[in-house]
């Protein structure tokens, strides 16, 4: 399996980097060379980075949380929402609004409105509605959407947030340091290794390189998501033995609250970060 995943990530050519003129020093752990005025990454850096990212997201979904994913770049975008989409997670690919993780309140407000403009046009697909207040509507409701979309089921923090580039999702990144957000990053040569809690240095410019890193890490989450659910119904079946005879308690005696809806301290000792969130806005 090991030898298999080199060889997808040479074949994607992840090891290709920036022009040497364009890098960035603190990326030297993790370059093997120079060729041709082209920064070489360092193959083994870029698995031990990655196998490093499955085993916490795989501990961090298995515990209950979800992952968000950012990447709003083109050769991105279309990767996230397919392979995001199919293991159920959220993920921003057009753009991100400052004060997504930090405001979230007005966010998740945004996307009750999304839902309100949505019951209307299935009520009456706006027929109620003068032409020009129609055309206010679904102008308003396209955008909400278009950069919404992917995050409307995150009802609460996420607990990791992965992005590909660095340098273009640095507001996500701030943002996610602030709150002690773990973050997961795939880093050119170009970008600063320091914004992430687990770096994967790799092209990040390529589509096929993308998909190989995304793909990877959507499995770790599949097998979090599945050991989940093994340990939801192991609680179950042993709750229901210790309840066969004993007398009945209430449902808050039986079950834990639930987690709160915002995240105010990292478990796994991210730094903390004194940049000031901007205000949320979807314009």
């Amino acid at each position: 399996m090991a030898n298999t995943l080199v060889q997808d990530l040479i074949e994607s050519g992840i090891h290709f980097g920036q022009r040497t003129s364009g890098w960035n020093p603190k990326m030297t752990p993790y370059i093997y060379g120079k060729r041709n005025g082209i920064h070489i990454i360092d193959i083994k850096e870029t698995v031990k980075g990655l196998l490093l990212a499955r085993k916490f997201l795989t501990k961090t979904v298995s515990g209950g949380k979800d992952v968000c994913f950012v990447g709003t770049k083109r050769q991105a975008k279309g990767v996230i929402e397919q392979r995001v989409g199919d293991v159920e997670m959220h993920y921003v690919t057009e753009r991100w609004l400052g004060g997504t993780l930090t405001n979230f309140t007005t966010i998740r407000n945004r996307l009750k409105r999304l839902e309100e403009l949505e019951a209307i046009e299935a009520d009456d697909n706006f027929e109620s509605y003068s032409k020009k207040m129609e055309s206010q509507l679904r102008r308003e409701m396209r955008k909400i959407k278009r950069n919404l979309d992917g995050i409307r089921r995150m009802h609460k923090m996420p607990g990791a947030i992965i992005a590909i580039d660095v340098n273009r999702e640095a507001t996500a990144l701030r943002e996610a340091r602030k709150l002690g957000i773990p973050t997961i990053c795939l880093i050119d040569t170009d970008g600063d290794p320091d914004m992430a809690d687990i770096a994967i240095p790799g092209n990040d410019d390529s589509m096929r390189s993308i998909d190989v890193i995304v793909r990877e890490l959507c499995k770790a989450i599949s097998d979090g998501k599945t050991a989940r659910v093994e340990s939801s119904a192991g609680r179950e079946d042993k709750g229901g033995a210790k309840d066969s005879g004993a007398p009945r308690r209430s449902r808050r005696a039986q079950f834990p609250a639930n987690e709160g809806s915002s995240a105010t301290a990292n478990e796994e000792g991210a730094p903390a970060s004194t940049t000031a969130a901007a205000a949320p806005s979807d314009s």
